[in-house]
């Protein structure tokens, strides 16, 4: 199956989109959206041919509430590909790679008040393993889901979401792999009339991971709010990649994501792209990045970019900031007494805490509040 561009693009949004990873062309790195990316440290998949073993990565799930289902379906389904289509040759060989789909489904009008919880584990960093995850939220119903991302792997893997016509689902994302991982992912979302998803997208663990998000809009009322917190360690790449894409009126998103960065070659990157074509009049968007540098060696690339198509919107903007701590902050709470290392762990979480509260889940906060704790502390921030 291969879907291409029938004339030259002129944005991201209308570039090469194919099931087949020899449509696209061999990765060097010059290319503009590879450019911050390592991309050796992949370990193949870019699909350049290396010899290495396949794996996978197994999933676990609990007790499921009333109204959701997991299940595995094959490639065949109908619903498979009816989302999302790669526009990269990673996504091309995730597609190709998976074996079927995990197919997360909310009945309809269903209003389930505890979390859905699913657990992605990795079990060997030399491995090449695909994935794929289907998140169908019915039309009306109300849901949060969890996905999170642990243990030792080499993944390329894409996750659809489609949400119904005045449904509203909350996704939080979590990688929290272990030192060794690799993982390059392509999330989409496709939002109904009056749809509206929150998507908490969480990066702490692994040696690289590499995230594109992308929001479609089908019809009226449609609303994206993206959030994302990130800390890179000494050594670790995580690169996080927006595609706002505003195809029809009426529709609103936010996206707002927050990054810390301690350690030698500690390294992030953020591109967030909005675009508003001509016809999504009375568009609402706005964007930010805030990256804080808590030691030399680390950088961090942020790079906002807005297209805008027409000028009947009723808001559009974007901002970006990186810089070391706030002196001002630190000098007001050790003139009370705090040392300066708790005054500095004070700051960073004060930095994270509001994007931690986004997540409707209490215990996964704390986690993620003491993960945090954990790193200012070995570092002896």
């Amino acid at each position: 199956m291969t879907t291409q561009a029938s004339a030259p693009p002129t944005t991201k949004s209308q570039a090469l989109r194919s099931y087949e990873v020899a449509d696209f062309p061999a990765l060097t790195g010059l290319e503009e959206e590879w450019r911050f990316t390592p991309l050796k440290r992949l370990r193949g998949l870019t699909g350049d041919g290396s010899a290495a073993p396949r794996g996978a990565v197994r999933h676990e799930h609990g007790d499921l509430p009333e109204g959701v289902t997991v299940e595995r379906i094959g490639s065949d389904d109908p619903r498979v590909g009816s989302v999302l289509t790669p526009f990269d040759r990673v996504s091309a060989l995730a597609y190709g790679g998976a074996d079927g789909a995990l197919l997360v489904q909310v009945a309809r009008d269903a209003v389930v008040d505890a979390p859905v919880r699913l657990r992605a584990v990795g079990e060997d960093a030399g491995a090449l393993a695909f994935g794929h995850t289907f998140v169908e939220v019915g039309r009306f119903a109300e849901v949060t889901v969890v996905l999170e991302h642990v243990g030792s792997a080499t993944l390329a893997d894409n996750v659809e979401v489609a949400v119904a016509d005045g449904a509203k689902l909350t996704l939080v994302t979590v990688a929290d792999w272990a030192d060794d991982a690799v993982q390059a992912q392509h999330l989409k979302v496709k939002l109904g009339r009056d749809a509206k998803v929150v998507h908490v997208q969480v990066s702490l663990g692994g040696d690289l991971v590499r995230q594109n998000t992308t929001v479609e809009y089908t019809q009226r009322g449609g609303e994206a709010e993206l959030y994302g917190l990130y800390f890179a360690d000494s050594g670790q790449h995580l690169e996080h990649r927006q595609l706002v894409d505003h195809t029809v009126p009426d529709c609103r998103s936010n996206v707002g994501y927050r990054g810390a960065l301690q350690g030698d070659d500690a390294h992030t990157v953020w591109v967030g792209d909005v675009l508003i074509r001509a016809e999504a009049t009375g568009t609402d968007t706005y964007e930010i990045n805030r990256n804080l540098l808590l030691s030399d060696g680390a950088r961090a690339d942020s790079v906002p970019n807005l297209e805008i198509e027409t000028g009947e919107i009723a808001g559009a903007g974007h901002a970006s900031a990186t810089g070391r701590f706030d002196d001002e902050q630190l000098f007001y709470l050790m003139a009370r007494g705090i040392p300066e290392g708790e005054a500095r762990r004070l700051v960073v979480r004060g930095f994270f805490a509001e994007l931690i509260n986004k997540i409707p889940v209490e215990d996964l906060r704390e986690r993620l509040g003491d993960a945090i704790e954990a790193r200012l502390t070995k570092a002896g921030a």
